[in-house]
């Protein structure tokens, strides 16, 4: 299996020069609202105490401590969380959203914080599917609004299913009413890791960076997101990726 890259470690300084409205709120209540799509594991997953955890909520209580206040975590659909934070239902979007021009238009991004790329799921381990041309004639399931959804819709003649969780598109694939899943080659393997009826046949199929999101008018929190993110990559990144992808 291709290991994800860990981000490179550089050194950056960043200072707060002005405080928004909406950071002062932020502040004010006490609490940083973070929107996800808890069905993305290690990323944001629902534990056995049903709380939601993983690598990505991890570093939204880290960003929190960071502000002086307490980290409420909001579950929705993936398709939804950009439209539900421009208007006010959230203040951050951490939920391995991959930095593209097209939502930049909609939102504002940090900093990368995850390396990550696209794979091919099949439930043959002799459907060899090594990239997204040989999907043609087939049907695929994606989780919709996800950078797999946008990267098999560039491609005719592919039968696309579209589901609210992706877990609801490894289950139709279980079911075999579907040839192949796209989905992100780090959620795929953690998934794998629970179901030895599916497998990864493709190599890493696009270069993607995570990044987290905010209102465009809200740069000020931008900023000091930006500073947390430069100080885990100088100490402390290793030490989480290894506890939630090892």
């Amino acid at each position: 299996m291709k290991k994800i890259t860990i981000l490179v470690i550089v050194m950056c300084v960043f200072t707060i020069s002005f405080f928004s409205s909406s950071l002062q709120e932020i502040q004010k209540k006490g609490v940083l609202v973070m929107g996800t799509e808890a069905t993305f594991p290690p990323f944001e997953f629902v534990n056995e105490q049903n709380q939601i955890v993983g690598f990505d909520v991890e570093i939204g209580k880290s960003i929190a401590d960071k502000l002086g206040v307490k980290l409420e975590v909001k579950d929705m659909a993936f398709d939804g969380l950009l439209p539900a934070l421009n208007s006010g239902k959230f203040d951050i979007i951490i939920a391995g959203m991959t930095i593209t021009d097209e939502r930049k238009k909609v939102v504002a991004f940090s900093e990368k914080y995850f390396d990550a790329g696209q794979a091919i799921v099949s439930n043959d381990k002799n459907k060899k599917f090594s990239s997204i041309e040989e999907l043609k004639g087939k049907k695929v399931a994606v989780q919709a609004g996800t950078t797999g959804d946008l990267l098999v819709s560039e491609i005719d003649d592919i039968k696309v299913t579209r589901f609210s969780k992706f877990t609801e598109a490894f289950l139709e694939l279980v079911l075999k009413r579907v040839d192949a899943v796209v989905i992100d080659y780090s959620a795929a393997e953690a998934y794998l890791k629970t179901n030895n009826k599916l497998y990864i046949t493709s190599p890493m199929l696009s270069d993607e960076s995570f990044g987290i999101a905010v209102k465009k008018d809200n740069m000020a929190l931008l900023e000091i997101i930006n500073e947390y993110i430069c100080e885990l990559k100088e100490d402390g990144y290793s030490q989480l990726y290894e506890k939630w992808f090892n």
